[in-house]
């Protein structure tokens, strides 16, 4: 499994368990064309900084490895990680990358 095939899983995952906690017709979508932040955003601050801290635990128990999804530098790409699934995977993806000397 390639690094952008383990961060889609985790954040998957994420998923997964919040849309359990989330009611019907609020649940996200798995898929990368799913917005999560700006004007056609789906979630709201409380689900959106959840979302973001399960992801970070989730990759340090699984992965030991210890990321920032919202820190200055994610804050300052042209395009937020956090606007839709697809970055955002793309964004662990690179962090994982460089982690690992990739």
């Amino acid at each position: 499994m390639n690094t952008k095939e383990k961060a889609a899983r985790l954040l998957y995952e994420v998923i997964d368990g919040l849309n359990t906690e989330l009611p019907d017709g609020e649940q996200l979508e798995k898929s990368a064309d799913m917005v999560l932040l700006g004007d056609a955003g789906t979630l709201d601050s409380l689900t959106l900084v959840s979302l973001i801290v399960q992801t970070e635990q989730k990759i340090e128990e699984e992965l030991g490895v210890t990321i920032s999804l919202a820190d200055d530098r994610a804050m300052s790409q042209e395009t937020s990680p956090l606007s839709t699934v697809g970055n955002l995977v793309d964004y662990i993806s690179l962090l994982l990358s460089e982690h690992n000397g990739t």
